[in-house]
């Protein structure tokens, strides 16, 4: 069964609050071998750009995304879906909420960092859209790992044009 074949799981996408911390820590945790702290958490989302935003199924917070607001892009800072809800669609459907943030005139692309050991988080965000741009080199404090930097572009979706009349057709009818 294909990506495309799958049936979506319908999530409600809301903002942050501080009631969702201890959910949201747990999902970072099951996510990461070098999770964010409480404190990292709350450091980034006091700044006036930052926003975090969760998902929740069934009153249950099972993702979460933290990104930032510059003047041309948003840059994704954190993302996770929590393991046994992963594959369902759900972290399609943030990153669709966030490409609708996006506009010719203002923020138009979405750019973020994965690590080089991170295949599975590659390829979701290529099937979703994004491209490798380029390598930083040594980028994390943890490891010496180098990460990639995808991005997503903004595209104005066009109506599909009008095939021109064949010359066949203009003469059967």
């Amino acid at each position: 069964m294909t990506y495309d074949q799958k049936q979506e799981v319908r999530v409600h996408i809301r903002w942050m609050i501080r009631r969702d911390m201890p959910a949201v820590l747990d999902i970072e945790a099951d996510s990461f071998e070098f999770p964010w702290l409480e404190d990292d958490f709350i450091r980034c989302l006091r700044q006036r750009n930052c926003i975090g935003m969760v998902v929740e199924l069934d009153d249950r917070v099972v993702g979460f995304m933290v990104y930032e607001l510059n003047k041309t892009r948003l840059h994704m800072l954190n993302f996770a879906v929590a393991p046994e809800f992963r594959r369902l669609g759900i972290g399609s459907q943030m990153i669709r909420k966030l490409i609708g943030k996006l506009s010719a005139q203002r923020r138009s692309r979405i750019v973020l960092e994965v690590r080089e050991t991170n295949l599975a988080a590659q390829l979701f965000f290529r099937e979703n859209g994004f491209r490798a741009v380029s390598v930083l080199r040594e980028y994390y404090e943890d490891t010496p790992e180098d990460a990639y930097l995808m991005q997503y572009r903004y595209r104005v979706e066009r109506a599909p044009e009008l095939e021109p009349e064949s010359p066949i057709t203009r003469m059967a009818g």
